[in-house]
């Protein structure tokens, strides 16, 4: 592919999310708010000063900077989580410096304007678009720069530019080498090429191809630092006693018990709570019991109950909203649901989904510390600048007085856009007066969640008197997401002189907005999109208790995965047709995801013998611009569902390294597996009841499948990969347990008892 049709490319996919998602829609609402400084700016301009600035290096875009020592440094503009980001863009932006990505330091960002990303005009990451956002912009400046030391060194040399050639860092020429360090100052003081032209596929050395990934070492040796590992003199641990009932406050408490044990420094009231500062971490956490506080309760969860049976009330909320005629139409094609009347025939059903915790392996924590006016704190957040503005709020400092030291993050899955647990370290800190880290308890972490969103959805399925989909309509209840985000975004962005009345009017003003006027594209994502259809619609009716709700991996699509392809499998089974051959007389329009399909049909060994009592289940699903099919092969015995081995294929464009794509294929189905055999958040009386491991399980390793992973060969621009190989799974593993035993699975967790 051309340098011209991947530019074309990034730009159709840029604006294709841009026109449907969640980033747009925060972006509209305003609320994003000496070396030589060249190459493409990721936030569109380079107008606020660079960090890490040397008068004597050469420092494209505050991202590369190359010292006189031959240095080279890659300033990450993403959080890296596990999903391979550390290793991905460094890849991409040695292949135009020319450089083994391992001769490149790496260097995780705090908060800095020029860091922002791309697509949101904020510093997150999210939604799976780091590689495909950067992948072009990364390449072209990285070319500038190779080109301008270059130049440089044929200045210093005193030789034509085609007799300047490079190699692994070092420029090459009349049979001798030198570090790019020697020219960098000369490089510094010219003009940077804006249109260095990139290489073709075919020259890359290192983008496309196997290899470890660069954060291993460090992460394997215990050397790579997590928020958790932060410390230093005079820091001290803190705990935090919160309300049962989330967005309850204290109304008065007694420490005098608390402040008596041992190593307590300090009790503090802040706004969700109160906590202990000890010296160490156990001294504070045993503390909390001995609080006696008494709470000002949120009056709308108090009242909220839910559980996975039909009789629990929480569901039967969700069902109310699905049968009233109440609802916000998110999309419409043909004639939409009126279509339904010239049906032959229309198939109908009802699924459920609940909320589900993130459960990352590191529990949520800070570290704040005030010298004066200034403020520093050290996390790993997906969003550095919102954190730091959201700090400035908390600790009543100037947002320029903010320094965010940003470190690994030992998971996040959309838990760490929120900054909750910042706000809260801040808080203490300036309560107390302490340089504190705050840290979460697993039991603080799976009871006080930005939760995913439990949901309902019912589909009515028009057929033609051939028994092929003419109309697709579907109806979802439940929260929506982005009200929250506004919420906590709103005190963090908002100018510093407006009234906290207004502030708070602001950041409540998204509940409303979502509910009647406009729909939250999250919430319907996913389950529509897919399949060929003359007619389709999508509806949305809010439903929200009031549990805050968050971007869960793979946000909607987490349960339009599970909604959409168990829908299609029953349509195909009561057409008593072949559900492969069935999904693909409806992707014609969807020859990508199509391809997917036949492939992964191949591959497993679709309509072939399986050992005796195994069954195949199928499900397909786009998301993140990412194409893929997974087949389940499912055994039932005594009701025990075993998933023996699932077969995946993922077209996901141009690969920058394949055993990164593997790698997250395997993480989502693993991922979305353990939500679709355990995962579940009820509430009793607005609290929630899970609190460990022990009641909110994970997935074990001699429970996991084999996994098989195809990577479709492809000339497109990269797409996603760390969410969309989570949508399927559910799906295709429901399918399959109704092939081994006749029964239609239609809510989650997946239960035969």
């Amino acid at each position: 592919m051309s340098v011209t049709e991947q530019k074309e490319l990034l730009t159709k996919n840029k604006q294709t999310l841009e026109n449907s998602s969640r980033r747009n829609f925060l972006k509209n609402l305003g609320i994003v708010g000496g070396g030589l400084v060249v190459g493409i700016p990721l936030t569109g301009c380079a107008s606020v000063q660079l960090p890490n600035t040397m008068d004597s290096d050469l420092q494209p875009n505050a991202l590369l900077q190359i010292t006189a020592n031959n240095d080279i440094y890659f300033y990450l503009p993403r959080s890296e989580m596990g999903q391979g980001v550390y290793t991905g863009l460094t890849t991409v932006l040695a292949e135009e410096l020319d450089v083994h990505p391992g001769k490149i330091k790496v260097k995780n960002v705090g908060a800095h304007d020029e860091y922002a990303n791309p697509e949101y005009g904020l510093q997150l990451t999210g939604g799976s678009n780091s590689i495909r956002t950067h992948f072009i912009p990364l390449r072209q400046m990285a070319a500038n720069v190779r080109m301008v030391i270059r130049q440089a060194a044929a200045q210093e040399l005193q030789l034509p530019l085609d007799q300047i050639q490079t190699d692994d860092g070092m420029i090459v020429a009349n049979g001798k080498k030198w570090p790019y360090g020697a020219f960098s100052e000369v490089a510094a003081h010219l003009s940077l090429p804006e249109e260095t032209p990139i290489k073709k596929k075919s020259d890359f050395k290192y983008i496309g191809k196997h290899s470890k990934r660069l954060d291993s070492v460090a992460k394997s040796t215990g050397s790579a630092e997590f928020g958790l590992d932060v410390e230093f003199a005079g820091l001290h641990r803190a705990a935090l006693k919160r309300c049962p009932v989330l967005g309850g406050t204290v109304k008065s408490f007694d420490d005098s018990k608390a402040k008596s044990m041992p190593g307590v420094k300090a009790v503090v009231s802040i706004f969700n709570g109160v906590a202990v500062v000890a010296d160490h971490y156990y001294q504070a956490k045993a503390a909390l019991p001995v609080l006696d506080v008494q709470w000002e309760l949120p009056e709308t969860l108090s009242d909220f109950s839910s559980d996975s049976t039909e009789a629990g009330n929480g569901k039967q909320l969700f069902k109310d909203a699905l049968d009233s005629d109440e609802a916000d139409n998110a999309y419409q094609e043909g004639n939409g649901r009126e279509a339904l009347t010239t049906s032959d025939t229309v198939v109908s059903a009802e699924y459920w989904a609940p909320y589900l915790a993130h459960a990352t392996m590191e529990p949520m924590n800070c570290t704040a510390k005030f010298t004066g006016d200034q403020l520093e704190i050290w996390t790993g957040c997906q969003n550095p600048g919102v954190a730091a503005k959201l700090a400035a709020f908390y600790g009543d400092v100037a947002k320029e007085d903010v320094t965010v030291h940003s470190t690994f993050l030992g998971g996040g899955f959309g838990r760490r856009i929120a900054n909750d647990y910042v706000a809260e370290a801040v808080s203490i800190a300036k309560a107390s007066g302490l340089a504190v880290q705050l840290i979460w308890s697993r039991e603080d972490d799976t009871k006080h969640d930005y939760y995913r969103p439990a949901t309902m959805a019912e589909f009515q399925i028009g057929l033609d008197k051939n028994g092929n989909i003419d109309s697709w309509n579907v109806k979802r209840s439940g929260p929506n997401i982005l009200p929250y985000t506004m919420d906590e975004v709103a005190d963090a962005m908002m100018p510093g002189f407006l009234p906290d009345g207004m502030v708070d009017w602001i950041s409540k003003a998204g509940f409303s907005l979502f509910d009647g006027w406009t729909v939250d594209p999250t919430s319907v994502e996913g389950l529509f999109e897919d399949y060929d259809a003359n007619h389709k619609s999508a509806d949305h009716v809010t439903v929200d208790p009031g549990l805050p709700v968050g971007f869960w991996r793979s946000v909607g699509h987490s349960f339009s995965g599970f909604f959409k392809e168990s829908m299609m499998d029953e349509v195909a089974i009561l057409q008593q047709q072949d559900p492969v051959a069935y999904r693909l007389k409806h992707l014609k329009h969807n020859p990508r995801l199509a391809n997917t399909l036949k492939l992964a049909a191949e591959k497993a060994g679709w309509g072939k013998p399986l050992p005796k009592g195994h069954y195949h289940g199928v499900a397909v699903h786009s998301s993140f611009l990412s194409y893929v099919t997974e087949i389940a092969e499912v055994s039932v015995n005594n009701g025990q569902i075993n998933v023996h081995k699932v077969t995946c294929v993922v077209d996901c464009g141009l690969a920058v390294n394949p055993e990164i794509v593997i790698q997250q294929m395997e993480s989502g189905i693993l991922f979305g597996l353990t939500a679709a055999l355990y995962g579940e958040i009820t509430v009793k009386d607005g609290a929630v009841v899970q609190s460990n491991f022990h009641d909110y399980p994970m997935l074990r390793m001699h429970e996991s499948p084999d996994i098989e992973v195809v990577i479709v060969e492809s000339d497109e621009a990269p797409t996603g990969v760390g969410e969309p190989g989570l949508p399927p799974i559910a799906g295709a593993v429901g399918n399959a347990i109704f092939a081994a035993t006749g029964r239609r699975l239609r809510s989650l967790p997946l239960k035969l008892s």
